[in-house]
């Protein structure tokens, strides 16, 4: 033997002969997760909504997965299954290109429509597949979704549309860019029958589909880390010149720039789905039989408008509040009391199935305003709360309840969002004013609060607003231009601080609680001076813990609120709203 076959290593093929060999798995057992690199069982992964379980990325699901996925079992029904794609511009090798596919996939095009029931709510839905040309937007496609809606507007049928998208379709040219403006307008005379569209942005959606039907939605959803944007990010990348940063156009950059509503994970997708369409129900919209009679019941609230004097004679509690009323400047302080409860807890208090909705769909979601879709008492209603936070942190975080120009045009979108559906809205004021900033003012603080001020003054739905806290300047009013306005006890409501109206009036802030006095602040001041309908009662120490029994006031009061106002035509709600604040 040579000296050099004695120190040679055994090869693998030695090896496997003595029976070391690595055993065989079977094909279609194991997948590489391709966000971590990990094995993973495959049969693993499908029970598990498609979502690695070693890193929890997301794998991009097939069109008729999807739709097992969300839809009721036998639900669903396929419409338009036989249109497929032409060849607008002749492009070479594209027919041949789409018959692959359509073997490949078992699809005819990239999207799938039809009708099915999501948690027993009928909807249309459509899905795109992004294994189809990567779901670009052809004529085809464009066709397929255009009449989908315009069959849910004919059929009075809420539209679902899952995006995941390249965008346009190069090989259809002209044609596929027309695609945008036709699903647009599509959705357009959709909106307008009044009808709810819910849009779900799933990875990547990107190009001609951002910009049309994906970003339209009355609620947009997103998937947990999905690249969400116009142009792309190499497209971005080569054109400036510069490596973008890190979680750059995902799902959470889009949420904090206020453009999407909620990341919704699949394992609740449905779940959530079908919450949304049972308070857009038609059904719901208007109090039911049954619902109306548990308002009736809770309709002679402790002061309402009509019979306040009559109420408050055989109530010691009234009698209380109108002799022994604090005097202004305490109440300042009460109101600005660390641990008073805050937005939030009313919202948690009094209204059921709470869904918070984000972003103003212009620049950012403003964390000092928090608003959302909820029940009361049955009734499907819009909330929106002015929001200070309960500790330094969470005060910092939601700028010590200050709302920037982006919280007020998200507080208008939503209230819009109201009126289109025929839902209350019920406000919690509690802000010291609007955030006086660099940044505010470059965002047009002004025109923000002026544009709330404009669209409630017409709003075709009821508004209350409450006043929780303190009433700053502005920063309230842009939320309180209501049918009518309560206030807590110990909360005030003025034109800015007593020590803002003392430095301008008498160059001294020093002699706050003096202009306290003469600002006539408080809600018993308010109450008599006609700027408001109701005062709430209070414990002397008003916490979180002691708001049960202010919240059990309120309800009864917030049901005859919806009873007075529900049923009134919209030319009578709307001008009775404006004479309210004519006379002031």
């Amino acid at each position: 033997m040579k000296l050099q076959n004695m120190f040679k290593k055994t090869n693998r093929r030695n090896r496997n002969a003595f029976g070391e060999s690595r055993p065989e798995v079977p094909e279609g057992l194991l997948r590489k997760c391709n966000k971590c690199g990990a094995a993973i069982i495959a049969e693993e992964v499908r029970e598990g909504n498609y979502i690695c379980p070693k890193c929890q990325g997301y794998f991009r699901v097939h069109a008729r997965r999807r739709i097992d996925m969300i839809a009721d079992p036998d639900t669903f029904e396929e419409w338009d299954e036989e249109l497929v794609t032409c060849n607008p511009l002749q492009v070479r090798g594209y027919e041949e290109k789409v018959a692959a596919l359509q073997e490949k996939t078992g699809l005819r095009e990239a999207v799938v429509t039809g009708r099915a029931e999501i948690g027993g709510e009928p909807a249309v839905i459509g899905v795109c597949d992004g294994r189809f040309l990567m779901a670009s937007m052809g004529e085809a496609v464009g066709e397929k979704i255009t009449r989908a809606v315009e069959r849910a507007t004919k059929e009075k049928l809420p539209v679902i549309l899952f995006a995941c998208s390249g965008g346009a379709r190069m090989q259809e040219g002209i044609i596929s860019l027309m695609q945008m403006a036709k699903t647009s307008a599509a959705l357009k005379r959709h909106s307008d029958a009044g009808q709810l569209y819910i849009s779900v942005l799933t990875d990547p959606t990107t190009g001609g589909v951002t910009a049309s039907f994906a970003m339209l939605g009355d609620i947009i959803l997103a998937e947990p880390n999905a690249l969400i944007g116009f142009a792309g990010p190499r497209v971005i990348e080569q054109t400036i010149g510069e490596k973008l940063p890190k979680g750059f156009q995902r799902s959470e950059f889009l949420l904090e720039h206020g453009f999407i509503d909620r990341i919704v994970g699949r394992e609740e997708q449905k779940a959530v789905l079908a919450q949304i369409l049972r308070m857009h129900h038609k059904n719901e919209t208007a109090a039911g039989s049954e619902n109306k009679a548990v308002i009736a019941g809770h309709s002679r609230g402790p002061q309402n408008l009509e019979n306040r004097e009559d109420h408050a004679e055989g109530n010691p509690q009234m009698q209380v509040l109108e002799k022994q009323a604090c005097p202004a400047w305490e109440s300042v302080q009460i109101s600005r009391k660390k641990g008073r409860p805050v937005g939030i807890d009313y919202i948690s208090h009094l209204f059921t199935d709470f869904m918070e909705l984000h972003g103003d769909r212009y620049y950012k979601d403003d964390p000092a305003v928090v608003g959302g879709l909820a029940y009361f008492q049955g009734i499907p209603v819009t909330v929106i709360a002015q929001a200070k936070g309960k500790s330094t942190k969470e005060n910092v975080e939601r700028n010590f309840g200050m709302p920037s120009p982006d919280g007020y045009r998200k507080s208008l979108r939503l209230m819009k969002q109201a009126e289109k559906f025929h839902r209350p809205v019920i406000c919690f004021v509690d802000t010291p004013g609007a955030f006086c900033g660099l940044e505010a003012e470059e965002r047009g603080q002004g025109e923000a609060i002026a544009k709330n001020l404009f669209e409630l003054s017409a709003l075709k739905t009821p508004i209350l607003s409450i006043i929780i806290g303190e009433g700053g300047s502005g920063g309230a009013l842009a939320m309180a231009v209501a049918d009518e306005v309560w206030m807590l006890e110990n909360s005030i409501y003025s034109i800015l601080s007593p020590e803002g109206f003392a430095s301008i009036l008498w160059k001294d802030s020093k002699r706050a609680d003096e202009a306290a006095e003469v600002m006539k602040l408080t809600a018993s001041d308010l109450k008599n001076m006609g700027i408001i309908e109701q005062i709430i009662p209070e414990p002397a120490d008003y916490t979180e813990g002691s708001m049960d029994s202010v919240c059990e006031t309120i309800k009864p009061g917030i049901a005859g609120f919806l009873e007075r106002y529900c049923g009134m035509e919209t030319g009578e709600l709307t001008a009775k709203r404006y004479g309210r604040f004519r006379k002031m």
